[in-house]
């Protein structure tokens, strides 16, 4: 055999392998790598309650070494410290490394044919045993097992060898697995345990015939990919705005604040107050014109601080007609008021003070220290809502953190409210019952639209994270498709009927599109963040499976995006020009972003043109780059002008679709 990739850690420094010190949600909506030399490595495990780094690289006697440093244990919802590298399309190799066990507890070892953090073959050293286990989401197999007598003062070689389906397993050269397997036919490698370990010396060897093999094979993927590419649009230039001091993360709205077609963002910044990002209050908001850059109006002091910039959660403010005038508003929460500004200037057409707290912090869900912070509510998010049956929605939708849901009417009058388990982030609204009053489907409860509980789904744990509802499978009525963390991916009817669910990690972001023309209907698009972060799944529109991988990256959007406008939608990862990019319905990278400089913290999809094709808009605290297709709109007497979210209900915690529609050309 040939070695094909090594790595003995000397490129390294001594100290941590690069991490986020702050253990946040960052990555759940935005581009937000770690800062440090990677070395060809990547770490896809989180967890908001880790401290310092999982990984650090340390030397005795000239010798450097890769050290896992966690305590924990295999358990539901636990993730193995795992630290990858190598090819995902590496199939027959042997893979060798240096290992010693620095802790007798729990399994440590070396991950093959890794395709995701929760599917590959683990080989570990475990209650003195040599195990080869068959990681596949949430089931565990042992394919097979020997007595092996080891302990924490050696180093052992363990090795482990794929060709086929034959796997077999060596430590100190001595054979101890071998096993026949089908499940996983490709993947890289991974380091991975429990509990300290050392590792040093990693090598992966091929068969001269597997790496002519494997040459050939990237070359015709090479030329396929690149004809694909070639069918698709490339990413022009189109605007690019200065945001000077007033700049922020993911805390963006779009709308028509003067009543005229043009277009206008409106920007928040924030300050954090108490504890994390849970009672966060807008600081400022300014809105500004997408076709000069120019500032309409500012609210409020700007700060170029990135702490007030960056953060994990929603800003309660919408753009929206309340009023019916024509002329957009901006509804939001600061200061503990409820306001309607004028979104033309800025001014106060109408506030009131948010609800006082009445419950008793331990009847409700996800207050912090048993203590409410504040004497009146601290508005964590707002959806426009149609509760009364109006020709166009009109009432306010409210809510805190995790308990409660409040709605108002357009003169912020309250009409009721709602209180049961956990609300989730971004509650769902729709006429469900076709009665011409939507109800609010938030987290697992269905609530009428005098919130009233109408039923919930048996579920008591976690919170849903996303939610979208629609025509996803044209052999059934409309379902509710959704992403509940550890509860995982589930399709439910409208009568709370779960049809589909896949425990697939900690499910954070979903959405729906035509992703796939060749398939019947759409297809559902999921991602994961804590524990096992930033694994994609697609689903037909029955809910089964269709792909999996691991780009390994975070802040993977996964909009729809309608880019050549013929009917199919691509799928928006994120701005980066090596990671992002938006893959197609086989998962792979048909359109990326030129290495002009742009920022990619951040990323939006809408049509900010008028052709119906989508924009994508890329920034970060200081910068906005706009992309717009290179070439025209396909000709024909009807335009491709899919069914999106409208912009008026713009949350970090929704989920994202792309109903099929055509219209006749203007």
């Amino acid at each position: 055999m040939r070695e094909i990739w090594k790595d003995d850690f000397k490129g390294f420094s001594i100290g941590a392998f690069p991490y986020d010190p702050e253990h946040s949600a960052m990555g759940e909506y935005h581009y937000y790598p770690v800062q440090g030399y990677q070395g060809g490595w990547y770490d896809p495990i989180t967890g908001s309650s880790y401290r310092g780094p999982s990984w650090i690289i340390t030397e005795q006697d000239g010798r450097h070494y890769m050290e896992q440093m966690r305590l924990s244990a295999p358990g539901e919802h636990v993730s193995c410290p795992t630290l990858v590298a190598g090819d995902k399309d590496w199939k027959d190799y042997r893979v060798s490394v240096q290992m010693r066990r620095l802790s007798l507890q729990e399994p440590a070892g070396i991950l093959v044919r890794y395709q995701t953090s929760l599917m590959h073959y683990a080989v570990w050293l475990y209650q003195q045993k040599v195990q080869l286990v068959r990681v596949c989401k949430a089931e565990q197999k042992i394919l097979c097992e020997a007595e092996y007598d080891f302990d924490c003062e050696q180093f052992y070689t363990l090795e482990a060898e794929l060709q086929g389906e034959q796997i077999l397993v060596r430590i100190n050269g001595q054979e101890m697995l071998r096993t026949h397997d089908a499940s996983y036919a490709w993947g890289s490698i991974a380091l991975a345990s429990y509990m300290p370990a050392q590792y040093t010396d990693v090598s992966v060897s091929m068969e001269a015939e597997e790496i002519r093999r494997l040459s050939q094979e990237r070359a015709e993927v090479g030329a396929r990919l690149a004809k694909k590419r070639g069918q698709y649009p490339q990413p022009r230039l189109w605007k690019v705005i200065d945001l000077k001091n007033f700049g922020a993360g993911r805390q963006i709205r779009f709308g028509h604040l003067t009543g005229t077609e043009e277009m206008f963002f409106v920007m928040a910044q924030h300050q954090k107050r108490v504890f994390k990002d849970r009672y966060a209050n807008i600081s400022c908001l300014t809105a500004v014109s997408i076709e000069s850059g120019e500032v309409l109006w500012q609210k409020g002091e700007p700060s170029d601080i990135k702490d007030h910039q960056y953060l994990t959660a929603d800003l309660p403010f919408q753009i929206y007609d309340i009023d019916g005038d024509g002329i957009d508003e901006v509804i939001l929460a600061r200061d503990f008021h409820l306001m309607i500004l004028d979104g033309r200037d800025g001014s106060v057409k109408k506030e009131v003070w948010t609800p006082i707290h009445e419950e008793e912090p331990s009847e409700l869900c996800g207050i912090e220290f048993g203590k409410h912070a504040f004497h009146h509510l601290n508005v964590d998010a707002i959806r426009i809502v149609n509760t009364a049956g109006h020709e166009r929605p009109s009432q306010i939708l409210v809510k805190d953190r995790y308990s409660r849901l409040y709605i108002y009417d357009q003169d912020l009058r309250l009409q009721w409210k709602f209180t049961h388990n956990n609300t989730g982030h971004f509650p769902f609204s729709y006429d469900f019952d076709g009665d011409g009053r939507e109800e609010i489907f938030s987290c697992y409860n269905m609530i009428s639209a005098d919130g009233e509980l109408l039923w919930e789904l048996p579920i008591h744990r976690d919170h849903t994270d996303e939610i979208l509802y629609g025509p996803i499978d044209p052999e059934n009525e409309a379902v509710l498709a959704m992403v509940s963390g550890w509860e995982g991916f589930m399709i439910v009817d409208r009568q709370g009927h779960i049809l589909v669910r896949d425990i697939n990690g900690h499910g954070q972001r979903i959405s729906t599109g035509n992703y796939c023309p060749e398939r019947p209907g759409l297809e559902i698009c999921t991602t994961t963040y804590w524990g096992n972060q930033g694994i994609l799944y697609l689903y037909d529109s029955k809910g089964r499976e269709i792909w999996h991988q691991e780009p390994g990256s975070n802040g993977n959007i996964i909009a729809p995006v309608n880019w050549k406008g013929d009917g199919t939608e691509l799928i928006l990862l994120n701005g980066n020009v090596r990671l992002g990019g938006m893959i197609d319905g086989e998962g792979e990278r048909v359109v990326t972003f030129p290495d002009d400089g742009h920022p990619d913290l951040c990323a939006e999809v809408l049509d900010l043109t008028g052709d119906c094709r989508d924009e994508i808009v890329l920034w970060d605290e200081k910068r906005m780059y706009i992309y717009t297709q290179d070439g025209e709109a396909l000709a024909g007497e009807l335009e491709y002008c899919p069914l999106k979210y409208p912009h008026y209900n713009a949350s970090n915690y929704r989920g994202e679709y792309a109903f099929p529609r055509w219209i006749r050309r203007k």
